[in-house]
């Protein structure tokens, strides 16, 4: 009896976490909207309704299980990001961010994001990044990135600028993954290769 009372807690906790990640994706502008384009402006303003809005985006992005976000994936074109970096990782903030240096060393890695539904493609990016920018009580920070954090700040800061990861890939993924958009399927590399090529340095996929 006991077995079977844990096994419908579990179930129903899965059922609600399948139910506010659907919530949270129904507030992520999808691919086709203009506003993935167009590149956002900075952030000039620091206070009460600021800290609500990262506050929001945090909320979205965990129970849409992402791993990063900006803000222009929820409509609004300021230059604002959040992150995490791990699952025990704490949520992180990130405003008007700048790139301050990138490394020659880089990886290719599968990437998915929240506003690309069921698609994937590979992306090379530098394995270590430095960003400067502003927390959410104005005050400057440097962010010095290896591997994933590194990756997702990348990604995100990319939002902020119009850019995608189908601008990122190369041009049969593309390709690949503009036909599953269009045709509402889906697309990932490593179902149709399940090891990359001899001496490619691969890492996990992350959504952002």
């Amino acid at each position: 009896m006991q077995t079977q009372e844990r096994e419908g807690e579990e179930r129903r906790l899965e059922i609600e976490a399948l139910e506010r990640r659907e919530a949270a994706l129904a507030q992520v502008i999808k691919f086709g909207d203009p506003v993935l384009k167009s590149k956002a402006s900075p952030v000039s303003s620091f206070g009460p309704e600021l800290r609500r809005e990262v506050e929001r985006m945090y909320a979205i992005m965990r129970d849409g299980l992402g791993v990063g976000l900006a803000a222009t994936q929820l409509g609004v074109l300021r230059r604002l990001l959040v992150f995490q970096a791990g699952p025990d990782g704490a949520p992180s903030v990130l405003i008007n961010p700048e790139v301050e240096w990138l490394s020659e060393e880089s990886a290719v890695a599968e990437e998915g994001c929240l506003s690309l539904p069921r698609v994937s493609m590979d992306v090379e990016r530098p394995l270590y990044a430095r960003f400067s920018g502003r927390d959410v009580e104005g005050e400057s920070i440097v962010i010095e990135a290896a591997g994933l954090e590194a990756r997702v700040l990348q990604h995100e800061v990319d939002h902020l600028d119009g850019v995608l990861i189908l601008d990122r890939t190369t041009r049969e993924q593309r390709k690949a993954a503009l036909r599953a958009l269009r045709e509402g399927g889906s697309y990932s590399p490593s179902s149709e290769e399940e090891i990359g090529e001899e001496g490619e340095l691969r890492e996990p996929r992350t959504d952002a």
